[in-house]
């Protein structure tokens, strides 16, 4: 991770929930008030529900004694409040001992529901009482009073009814990133919840991938849930990796249509979903505004726009470069080679043309070939070339992190980046690119239409967990996908978002930027995820067309030979799978 988890810890700490600056300002309103008025009596009921709130905000037991204390009058008079908010539904129980004799007791969604109104209608009446000068500007950001959907506020994360039931707990395998790690973060809260102890192992994405196959081979299961990126759904799905999701939860309580179209789709094979998207995270071009606007500069649309950028911005003598991307052999610049074929309007496959991208509701049928040593193809790897030149010495090493690291530090005037990894140079207010940044879909070649590949992650469920614990796992996955958690993410410092309902959500509208530039894109079908099609060979494949697109970079092959290698080599690949 190489401290990408203190940004999102620094982000953490400057990003305070709505509802929990509410309850802080209503606090230190009522100390105010003991203060001034002597005679001043408190209200148990508001006192209890603000530290019930507090509390399971800040993921924090409460027991009875402790929720009488905070109501600051007499013990048996405040025991009898206790029991008048449990039988009104204020407040939920939960056993915190098999023998049911001790109980934690937690906000119901009554009581959360109507705080969140009340957060709200606070927020509203201190705009129009004391701001600036008693009016709004128009050119600020006002969400009281808009439209529904960017007034509609998710409520924080509710604890389950009843604890789940798991022998030694959750088991969850998932990606050593950002993202993941908030939710290692907010492990406690998550807890619980649910009511259980979460064990997470994370690995880097190769590891993931060896070790997610691997428990496939296992008798049982270690894991209960596991992390799985889009473009291995096909792969884990023909080797009987993944049980299909309609097989352990009611799809519908996942709600699938407040989830992102391309995130969603990404998630099936065969016209079934195998996961849960819990990461929808579009690659997009980050671009300084500031130097655009300095050098007179439009956002570019095209390749050819980007390429004339990249050459005005590019100053290698005073150590700042026009782009950067994922040029390391391998992996990465396999998956830079499948992205960049998108953006000049072609598949990896050979799919059908259908509105708004290409099919991919067929790929399970296995009667694709791979298309890499084509017209398009030499279009992409010589526009690679061309990007090489406005590029930093160190590109042909730069990967995920690398290039981003550059970019967050001011060095070069753009980069090809997941949104996970905006918190590089959005939660470090000394980056040079803090507060500077623009958010673009790829530009588009020749022809073609501007896209934004989707990555991420969905999780799922192993196909050889043990049936007993399927029901509760999938209980669990719906808790770590739903609304509340993914708006707790982002609060956290995450920038993906895989749901509508959170990029609507006022708070993470605030929080940056990105939530609204990819809704927008959702909106307009530029998120596609056809870039890197699920097929069951593609990992082999990404990794061939780095290897060879590697050696062209250095100069060792041309563009042509490049491509006629990595077309072979796919062309095998494809037929020993099949033969198989």
């Amino acid at each position: 991770m190489d401290g990408s988890n203190s940004i999102f810890q620094k982000g953490a700490s400057q990003d305070k929930t709505e509802m929990l600056q509410v309850v802080s300002f209503l606090e230190n309103f009522c100390e105010e008030l003991e203060e001034v008025i002597e005679v001043f009596a408190p209200n148990p009921f508001f006192l209890m529900s603000l530290f019930l709130i507090r509390n399971h905000i800040e993921g924090k037991t409460v027991t009875p004694t402790s929720l009488i204390s905070a109501a600051h009058i007499p013990y048996a008079t405040a025991s009898r409040r206790v029991k008048e908010m449990i039988e009104t539904g204020l407040i939920e129980q939960r056993p915190r001992t098999s023998s049911g004799k001790s109980f934690s007791l937690h906000p119901s969604e009554q009581l959360l529901d109507g705080w969140m109104q009340l957060s709200t209608r606070i927020r509203r009446l201190a705009e129009l009482e004391f701001g600036a000068s008693g009016k709004r500007p128009e050119s600020t950001d006002y969400y009281f009073g808009g439209s529904y959907m960017a007034t509609k506020s998710i409520p924080p994360l509710q604890v389950l009814g009843e604890p789940l039931k798991l022998a030694g707990g959750v088991r969850v395998l998932v990606h050593g990133d950002p993202t993941f790690m908030v939710m290692e973060t907010l492990k406690r809260q998550f807890e619980q919840a649910i009511g259980l102890p979460i064990h997470q192992r994370a690995f880097s994405i190769d590891r993931l991938r060896e070790e997610a196959l691997k428990n496939a081979e296992r008798p049982t299961s270690r894991y209960d849930i596991i992390a799985v990126d889009l473009p291995w759904i096909g792969e884990f799905v023909e080797k009987g990796v993944l049980l299909p999701l309609d097989e352990a939860v009611d799809l519908a309580r996942l709600d699938p249509a407040d989830f992102h179209t391309a995130g969603w789709k990404a998630a099936h094979w065969g016209g079934r979903a195998y996961g849960v998207p819990a990461q929808t995270t579009p690659e997009l071009l980050f671009y300084r505004r500031d130097q655009f606007a300095d050098a007179g500069l439009e956002p570019p649309a095209t390749t050819d726009e980007l390429l004339d950028a990249a050459r005005a911005l590019h100053d290698p003598q005073r150590g700042r470069y026009g782009i950067a991307w994922n040029a390391a052999r391998g992996t990465a610049l396999g998956h830079t080679f499948l992205t960049t074929l998108s953006d000049f309007g072609q598949p990896i496959v050979d799919l059908d043309e259908i509105a708004g991208g290409f099919d991919t509701e067929n790929l399970h049928l296995r009667n694709y070939r791979f298309t890499i040593d084509t017209t398009v193809g030499l279009r992409a790897a010589e526009y690679l070339m061309e990007l090489l030149k406005y590029s930093p010495p160190d590109i042909l090493s730069m990967s995920w992190y690398e290039r981003i690291r550059p970019f967050a530090a001011g060095r070069v005037a753009m980069a090809y980046g997941y949104t996970l990894l905006a918190p590089y140079f959005e939660g470090d207010s000394s980056s040079p690119a803090f507060g500077q940044t623009g958010f673009l879909p790829h530009p588009a070649g020749p022809g073609a239409t501007q896209v934004a590949p989707v990555g991420g992650y969905v999780m799922g469920i192993p196909a050889n967990l043990p049936e007993e614990r399927r029901a509760a796992a999938a209980e669990a996955l719906r808790v770590f996908t739903s609304p509340e958690a993914q708006k707790l993410y982002v609060q956290n410092g995450s920038r993906t978002n895989p749901r509508y309902s959170v990029g609507a959500d006022p708070e993470v509208r605030r929080s940056s930027a990105i939530f609204e530039a990819v809704d927008a894109m959702s909106w307009r079908d530029e998120l596609q995820f056809w870039p890197r099609p699920p097929v069951p060979e593609i990992s082999d494949v990404i990794r061939i067309c780095g290897e060879e697109l590697h050696d062209m970079l250095r100069g060792i092959v041309s563009p042509a030979t490049a491509l006629s290698r990595a077309q072979a080599r796919s062309d095998e690949t494809l037929e020993n799978k099949r033969r198989s």
